[in-house]
C-alpha cells in the first residue's frame, strides 16, 4: 500500500502511542462524529438569526437609554402633583434649615443661591472639607448631638458652595463625602475624635462661628474662619482648676440641702466632694481611665458618710453620701444618648448610653466598697433613715437655683449664661415641687413634665441667641438627678436586700430616661410651635415596625 503524501500540515509524523485502541479495521470507513462532539459553545447564535452590529463607542452609564422618550418621561424635577418645591426662609436659624435639607435626598436640595466667599476658580475642596471636620470635631466632643454636629457640617460646606455633600457622624468619627456631579468621582475626607471635653465657652464660640459663616450677608474667606477657629481652640478655660473644684464641692452641699440637709451637711459634703475631685485630678493624671476616676471620685463622699454614722453627731449621712452623687451622675451624657436615639442616630446613641453604663458602674462600685466597710464597723446605716422631703419651699429653690449656678461653672459656660441657667434650674424644682410633693403625681411624671420645660425654655434661649441649648439646659436639669433613688438603691444592694435594692435602681434609671426624653420633647415641642416656613425637618414613616 503507497501511503499517500503528507499534506504541509501533517509534517509531524504520528507515533504509535496517537491511535486509538478503537481505530476501525481496514476496509471500514470513519464513521461520522455524533453533533454533540462538535467543539461549539452552547451559547452561540441559532440558526436563522443574525448577529448585532459591533458597538460603535462605550457610553456613560449616566446616559440616556435608548427607550427613553421625552413625551412619556416623567417630570423631570419637583412636578406640579407630589412633591412640592423646596422654599427655605432666610430667617429661619441656620440649624433649622440644615435639619431640614439634611434629611431630603441629594437630588431634591435647592441649589445654593449664590456660591459666595470663595475665587473664580472654585471652592478649594479639601480645605473646605478639613474645615468642615475640624469643626464638627469640636462640637462633638464638647457634647453636642450627633444631628447639630451633621447640620452644622452641611451648613459650612454650602455656604462655600459644596451643595452635593453627605456629612455623617458617629460616636467617634466623622466623615463628609463631596460629588461635584453624578460622573465626577466623590471626594472624601473624615476625623476622628480623640479626646472629649466639657466647655460650653469653646462650644459658644464654635456656634458663633458657624452662623458668622452660614449667614447670606456674611463674607468670611476659608482664611478668616481658620484664623477664627484656631482663635477658638487655643483660648484657655475661663475657669482655673481652682474654682472647678469649688464648685463641685458647693454643687455636692447644695444638693444635699436640697434633699434635707442642714448646715453641717452641706459643709461635710462640699469638702467630701472637692476630695473626691481632687483625687479624680490624681487618677487623671497618672492616666487611668474615666471608669477608676469615676470609682474614685464617689468614694470620699460615702466615706465621710460613714464617719458621720459612726460619730455622736446627729447629722443625715445619707444626705451627705446623696449630695456627693448629684455632682458625679453623668445627666449631660444621657441627654445626649437619648437625644441621638430619638433622631435616628441609633450607633452614636448606643455607644453613648454604653458609656453612661460603665460611668454608672463605676460609681456603684465606688460606693458598694466603702459601704460594705462601713458594715464591717457596725455602722449605722439602714434605709428606714431615708431623707423625708420637708416643707422648706425657699431655701430648696434657692439650693436648686445654686445647684445649677455651680453646674454651669463645672461645665465652664460663659458668664452671662450662668444666670439664665440658674434660673431655668429653679424653674424645674419647683415645677417638679409643686407636681410632686402638692399635687401627688408620679415623680417620674413630675419629672419627665419639669424636664420638658427645661428642654423648652433652652430651646427658646438657644434660638434667641442663635446659640447651642446646652448651655441652658445640661446644668438646669442637675436639681432632677436621681441622686436619692441611687443611694439607697446601693444601700439595700448592700445589706442583701436585692429585691429592694434593684426596685430602687430600676426607678432612679426610670427618672434618667425621662429626665432625657423630657428634655428632647421640650425642643421637639419648641421647633413645632416656632417652625420657620419650608424649615420643616423630614422622619420616617414608620408603622408596626416596619
Amino acid at each position: 500500500m503507497v501511503a499517500e503524501p503528507e499534506g504541509p500540515e501533517d509534517r509531524k509524523p504520528q507515533s504509535d502511542e496517537a491511535h486509538s485502541a478503537f481505530t476501525p479495521p481496514a476496509g471500514m470507513g470513519q464513521p461520522e462524529a455524533p453533533e454533540e462532539d462538535h467543539p461549539s459553545s452552547e451559547f452561540a447564535i441559532p440558526k436563522g438569526f443574525a448577529p448585532e452590529p459591533p458597538a460603535g463607542r462605550e457610553h456613560s452609564a449616566f446616559a440616556t437609554p435608548s427607550v427613553y422618550s421625552a413625551r412619556r418621561s416623567p417630570p423631570a424635577f419637583t412636578p406640579a402633583h407630589g412633591m412640592p418645591v423646596v422654599q427655605l426662609t432666610k430667617g429661619a436659624p441656620w440649624q433649622d434649615r440644615m435639619r431640614a435639607m439634611l434629611r431630603m435626598p441629594v437630588h431634591e436640595r435647592p441649589v445654593p443661591e449664590t456660591a459666595h466667599r470663595h475665587d473664580e476658580a472654585g471652592p478649594a475642596v479639601p480645605r473646605v472639607l478639613d474645615l468642615t471636620l475640624r469643626i464638627g470635631e469640636l462640637l462633638l466632643a464638647g457634647g453636642e448631638g450627633a444631628e447639630d454636629v451633621e447640620a452644622a457640617m452641611f451648613a459650612i460646606c454650602r455656604a462655600y458652595g459644596l451643595d452635593r455633600c453627605e456629612p455623617t457622624v458617629t460616636f467617634t468619627l466623622l466623615s463628609i463625602t463631596y460629588q461635584p456631579s453624578l460622573v465626577d468621582d466623590p471626594v472624601t475626607a473624615n476625623r476622628t475624635v480623640r479626646r472629649r471635653g466639657t466647655d460650653y465657652t469653646r462650644l459658644a464660640a464654635v456656634f458663633r462661628l458657624v452662623h458668622d459663616i452660614s449667614a447670606e450677608e456674611s463674607e468670611i474667606t476659608l482664611e478668616e474662619a481658620y484664623r477664627r477657629l484656631a482663635e477658638i481652640r487655643r483660648n484657655r478655660h475661663p475657669y482655673p482648676g481652682w474654682a472647678l473644684t469649688l464648685a463641685g464641692g458647693l454643687l455636692a452641699g447644695a444638693a444635699s440641702v436640697l434633699v434635707g440637709g442642714d448646715v453641717l451637711v452641706f459643709i461635710a459634703a462640699a469638702i467630701s466632694a472637692m476630695l473626691g475631685d481632687r483625687l479624680a485630678w490624681l487618677c487623671a493624671g497618672r492616666g487611668l481611665p474615666e471608669f477608676y476616676q469615676f470609682a474614685a471620685a464617689a468614694m470620699p463622699s460615702a466615706a465621710m458618710g460613714v464617719a458621720l454614722t459612726l460619730s455622736p453627731l446627729d447629722v443625715r449621712a445619707s444626705a451627705v453620701i446623696t449630695g456627693g452623687l448629684f455632682a458625679l451622675i453623668p445627666g449631660r451624657a444621657l441627654v445626649a444618648g437619648v437625644q441621638d436615639g430619638l433622631t435616628g442616630f441609633y450607633i452614636t446613641a448606643a455607644a453613648r448610653l454604653l458609656e453612661v453604663g460603665y460611668l454608672v458602674v463605676a460609681l456603684v462600685i465606688g460606693v458598694l466598697s466603702v459601704l460594705y466597710l462601713g458594715f464591717a464597723l457596725d455602722a449605722g446605716l439602714n434605709p428606714e433613715t431615708a431623707i423625708h422631703i420637708v416643707e422648706r419651699p425657699v431655701a430648696q429653690t434657692l439650693a436648686a437655683m445654686a445647684l445649677s449656678l455651680f453646674f454651669a461653672v463645672m461645665l465652664q459656660q460663659e458668664r452671662n449664661t450662668l444666670p439664665l441657667a440658674a434660673l431655668n434650674g429653679g424653674v424645674a424644682w419647683v415645677i417638679y415641687a409643686a407636681l410632686a410633693n402638692t399635687a401627688h403625681v408620679s415623680p417620674v411624671a413630675a419629672t419627665a413634665i419639669a424636664a420638658g420645660l427645661v428642654g423648652l425654655f433652652g430651646q427658646l434661649l438657644s434660638r434667641y441667641r442663635y446659640a447651642s441649648a446646652l448651655p441652658y439646659v445640661t446644668a438646669a436639669i442637675g436639681p432632677l438627678l436621681p441622686g436619692s433613688a441611687t443611694y439607697f438603691g446601693l444601700l439595700s444592694i448592700a445589706r442583701n436586700d436585692l429585691n429592694t435594692g434593684l426596685a430602687s435602681l430600676s426607678k432612679a434609671a426610670a427618672l434618667a430616661l425621662a429626665i432625657a426624653i423630657g428634655v428632647n420633647l421640650g425642643a421637639e415641642i419648641s421647633r413645632l410651635v416656632l417652625r420657620a416656613p419650608g424649615a420643616e425637618r423630614r422622619a420616617a414613616k414608620r408603622t408596626r415596625g416596619f
